[in-house]
């Protein structure tokens, strides 16, 4: 074969590749603040491409502030990406304005993999909008020394059993038991999160339905707590790195908190960090764990290749894929159902480290993770509506206005609200 032919061969087969890469189909997914996560999504990418040479998935990661604005403009111009990386309540406020497509038809069999309850997390108006994904749930991680010092020795197994806990540790030893998250800056504390935790309904029949009597006493309970200080005088202030700076320097005796906090800990207070076990958080009124906040793949609304787009999506969250993303991080959780009884996770359970009895107590309860989400479409301004609320709620927690007055006067401007909508 003369030289001139090989070269033209070799020619003609390098052009031909480019030719068939440049005729695959893009299937981009987007998700955002993971890109220390590359080795993982970059596995996805290669397994995919591999096993779909007519495709080639792409990986695009952003700010989490970014990813909302882009798939608008993207969705109105005709060009979204296959999947996009959303928590549950952008997800449920996205299908109601029939922004994304259901996926009930493009799981088929793979919706098994899933845990009942994250299904639910992703339900709007009876179908499924989203690929879960990871979630979290929260643990006790509790100061060894000041529990022993207060003469507890069982794992509550109640909400009333951890309150009562609670009063006893701030009378044995002086230090707040714990901090409910009442700040709100993060988006996800306050009130909330509680009544749905206990069981309590937010709505009803499309209206405020916050004013029954357990309600008030839910908010009597805390009001007292914060009154004897059970919880700490300053909790509408205390977020995330304050809550672990608190417990470390002892302010507080317990943490209620995702296994994440321990790591964070364990980096600024070692001692702390020793003298630290974990035992669950128990289960509220609406038999949920507390602590739940699921991540998903939705799709784009008129993406033009679903069936693509689903082969992606649930090769992103099958057990595998779910598993590997959990021993990635260290810190979350799969919301598949064999991942999390994986070794991974248990194997913690037989040792003294607390991140590994987090990570093998958090497991157990993830079948019971549940996102405390609200209906979006009863939430005419939810920024303003929340606000509303959690002013209220502090102004009867630190015992300026009665459970009642401050209940009854958020439910009034709720109602009002939505009267106008």
């Amino acid at each position: 074969m003369s030289k001139r032919l090989t070269k033209s061969l070799l020619l003609t087969a390098l052009l031909a590749s480019a030719f068939a890469h440049a005729e695959r189909t893009k299937v981009e997914f987007w998700t955002f603040n993971t890109a220390q996560f590359a080795p993982f999504f970059n596995d996805v990418v290669q397994k995919y491409n591999k096993a779909n040479p007519d495709h080639e998935a792409v990986w695009t990661d952003m700010n989490w502030d970014q990813i909302q604005p882009k798939l608008v403009s993207a969705i109105a111009a005709g060009s979204p990406p296959a999947l996009v990386n959303f928590n549950v309540p952008w997800t449920h406020e996205f299908a109601n304005k029939n922004l994304l497509q259901p996926l009930d038809d493009l799981m088929g069999d793979g919706k098994s993999v899933y845990l009942p309850g994250a299904l639910k997390d992703l339900s709007v108006k009876g179908k499924i909008y989203g690929f879960p994904y990871y979630n979290s749930v929260s643990v006790i991680a509790y100061n060894k020394d000041l529990l022993a010092k207060s003469g507890i020795k069982n794992n509550p197994k109640t909400f009333d059993e951890f309150v009562a806990a609670s009063r006893v540790i701030k009378e044995k030893t002086g230090v707040a038991a714990f901090s409910p998250k009442l700040a709100t800056k993060s988006g996800d504390g306050g009130m909330i999160p509680w009544f749905v935790y206990m069981g309590l309904p937010i709505f009803e029949n499309g209206k405020a339905a916050f004013t029954s009597k357990k309600h008030i006493e839910a908010v009597e309970l805390f009001a007292d707590l914060y009154k004897k200080g059970v919880i700490p005088k300053d909790s509408f202030r205390i977020e995330f790195e304050q809550e672990v700076a608190n417990y470390g320097s002892g302010k507080l005796a317990m943490m209620t908190t995702a296994p994440t906090a321990l790591k964070k800990l364990s980096a600024q207070s070692q001692m702390a960090y020793d003298k630290t076990a974990i035992m669950p958080f128990p289960l509220g009124g609406a038999n949920m764990a507390l602590g739940g906040w699921l991540m998903s793949f939705v799709m784009p609304k008129d993406y033009k290749d679903p069936q693509a787009a689903a082969k992606l999506g649930l090769l992103l969250t099958n057990d595998d894929s779910q598993l590997a993303f959990a021993k990635a991080t260290g810190t979350t959780f799969p919301s598949s159902k064999k991942a999390n009884e994986s070794e991974f996770f248990s194997s913690g359970a037989n040792g003294g480290d607390p991140v590994g009895l987090a990570r093998a107590t958090a497991a157990k309860s993830m079948a019971y993770a549940r996102t405390p989400i609200l209906p979006a479409e009863n939430f005419p301004d939810e920024a303003a509506m929340r606000i509303e609320f959690n002013d209220e709620m502090q102004a009867a927690i630190e015992g300026r206005k009665t459970a009642k007055e401050a209940l009854e006067t958020a439910a009034k401007k709720w109602n009002d609200r939505l009267a106008k909508k």
